[in-house]
């Protein structure tokens, strides 16, 4: 049995979703959660196998959310549903360690085939994206701005919502070391909020779990 937590902030969709979900053999949907929040804790509580996450909710944004939930439970595999059609967002998404990319518009006819594919360990992209972002110029591999090696760790970690005394802890550092790294990272990129961090860390495909 595929267990599965569909993340949503309307009840309409997230009925209309349990209901197509539900009628398929060997897919059980186990919560409904209306924001990051809650599928973070229903993440943690239930360790489904899929998470069907929708990218835009109000409060915590979805995208940041995706490889701290992977950390949180690696059994658990995102398939993104959302109505941006841009290719740049299902970069992003798949960089921060989504396994599908569906556009709600298709959820019907491939959403149930996303969550087979990925629940079997492979990865689906909504047909029509899939091409666009072929088509597209690559996107530019690593981080610039001469980052060290442990300075892209730092980064990381930062991106994903821990603090100083918590990197500091994992990387067995001081928490002055830490907050040097810190500021070293934000005058090399240029960039000062966590959101910017986020947002960096992403686009360098630096959170992929």
């Amino acid at each position: 049995m595929t267990k599965i937590v569909i993340a949503d902030d309307h009840r309409v969709v997230r009925s209309g979703l349990r209901m197509v979900l539900d009628r398929e053999e060997g897919f059980e949907v186990v919560a409904e959660a209306g924001d990051v929040a809650e599928a973070r804790r229903y993440v943690r509580a239930h360790r489904p196998d899929i998470l069907v996450l929708d990218l835009n909710m109000p409060g915590d944004p979805s995208l940041p959310a995706i490889p701290a939930m992977r950390e949180e439970s690696p059994v658990t595999r995102v398939v993104v549903l959302t109505m941006q059609d841009d290719p740049a967002f299902a970069r992003e998404a798949l960089q921060a360690g989504a396994s599908a990319y569906v556009l709600k518009e298709a959820a019907d006819e491939e959403l149930v085939e996303a969550v087979r594919v990925v629940a079997a360990g492979g990865t689906f992209l909504t047909p029509q994206l899939g091409a666009r972002i072929a088509a597209a110029p690559p996107e530019p591999a690593g981080p610039p701005d001469d980052l060290t090696e442990r300075e892209v760790e730092i980064l990381r970690l930062i991106a994903l919502g821990h603090t100083n005394a918590e990197i500091a802890a994992q990387l067995f550092l001081s928490v002055r070391t830490v907050e040097s790294h810190r500021a070293h990272i934000q005058q090399k990129i240029r960039l000062t909020t966590r959101a910017e961090l986020v947002h960096y860390a992403l686009e360098h495909g630096l959170m992929t779990v």
